[in-house]
């Protein structure tokens, strides 16, 4: 595979330094830029971070002493030395909507963690075991945009990221509705304990935007590629309650799925346990060998579901029991950073290359 040379933009902020984590030693990817806002620009990545290192693994040393650019001002630079890059900032959405369009415009592939592309027609959101074939949409976007190798990717929001991969292969047994209850770990609002004390011995029982998130993209995910746009599924229908609660990584869903026809339980754990996509197939460098992991019920003692499984990249699915005829019952747990941003974000540009939209 070819080697590429990559940016990250937003460096500094949470996501960002998952992503230079993860691609310290990745082994298609070589980070050659990182960009902040302007309070950041000019200082080493070490300076411009200091004590606000949120992760549990040391600063890249390769890292430590690249001087940041400005992410604003400093577009041209940055695309002279990258291949493409990787978008998690902290703006408004017209601001991170304008600044996506100029990276791509400058001709710089962005795989974007925001979430203000994620309803544009012509830009992918792809969670890459599910909808691997919504990259058939990029020419269109490119054509929009004017450009020959830009584009903009997106990940989807992380709350989805247990549920919809679970929910995704029991589709053809006629799904018609589900519920998701949400259980999100702080680590999604780019918090700690340390600077979230308030989380401490309490749960929120509310997450601006996110219920309309966790209903809505999973319909643009379940879409189909028409007309140089993605065309939104109009079921099965889901309805999302989401809670804070006071875990450090993972988000869990306690979900309730509806079908036409009822389906047995051994039909939906062979689903689980069989299920592969395209990165499987690819065997890209961050895919899971397995995506989907289900905790039968003879494993018990079942303590908890695991969020670190295949490093964070795997889904973990469990107490599976049946409601009523037609409705049946899980809880599932994914890493939110991991597979549900930075993670995933890698992996959704691992596809893209393999398959040559980064070239």
């Amino acid at each position: 595979m070819k080697q590429f040379n990559v940016g990250i933009i937003g460096a500094t902020g949470m996501v960002g330094q998952r992503f230079t984590t993860l691609l310290e030693n990745h082994p298609w990817f070589h980070v050659t830029a990182l960009a902040a806002s302007a309070r950041s620009a000019g200082k080493t990545y070490e300076e411009a971070v200091g004590n606000h290192w949120l992760m549990k693994t040391p600063m890249p040393e390769a890292m430590k002493k690249m001087v940041v650019f400005n992410a604003e001002e400093d577009v041209e630079k940055i695309t002279s030395l990258v291949d493409f890059v990787f978008c998690a900032v902290n703006m408004n959405k017209d601001e991170i909507k304008a600044l996506e369009e100029t990276y791509a415009k400058h001709e710089c592939p962005v795989m974007s963690n925001n979430s203000a592309n994620r309803g544009t027609p012509d830009v992918p959101m792809i969670i890459p075991e599910i909808n691997a074939d919504h990259a058939a949409v990029i020419p269109a976007q490119r054509k929009r945009l004017g450009t020959k190798r830009g584009f903009i990717a997106v990940k989807s929001n992380c709350s989805l990221q247990s549920y919809v991969p679970a929910i995704n292969p029991l589709l053809d047994l006629h799904v018609t509705k589900a519920l998701a209850c949400t259980y999100q770990a702080i680590s999604g609002a780019g918090k700690t304990f340390e600077t979230f004390p308030q989380i401490l011995d309490n749960v929120i029982p509310f997450i601006g935007g996110e219920e309309g998130k966790s209903e809505n993209e999973p319909m643009k995910i379940w879409g189909h590629v028409e007309d140089g746009k993605i065309i939104n599924a109009v079921e099965p229908a889901i309805t999302s309650q989401c809670l804070r609660v006071p875990v450090s990584d993972g988000h869990t869903a306690a979900v309730f799925v509806s079908f036409e026809k009822p389906a047995t339980m051994e039909e939906i754990i062979e689903r689980w346990e069989t299920y592969k996509g395209e990165p499987q197939v690819l065997n890209l460098p961050s895919a899971p060998k397995q995506f989907l992991h289900y905790f039968r019920e003879e494993d018990r003692p079942q303590t908890k579901l695991d969020r670190n499984l295949e490093n964070g990249m795997a889904v973990s699915i469990g107490r599976l029991r049946p409601d009523t005829q037609y409705t049946i019952k899980f809880v599932c747990l994914s890493h939110n950073t991991l597979r549900g941003a930075a993670g995933g974000a890698v992996l959704m540009a691992e596809l893209l290359a393999a398959k040559g939209y980064l070239d």
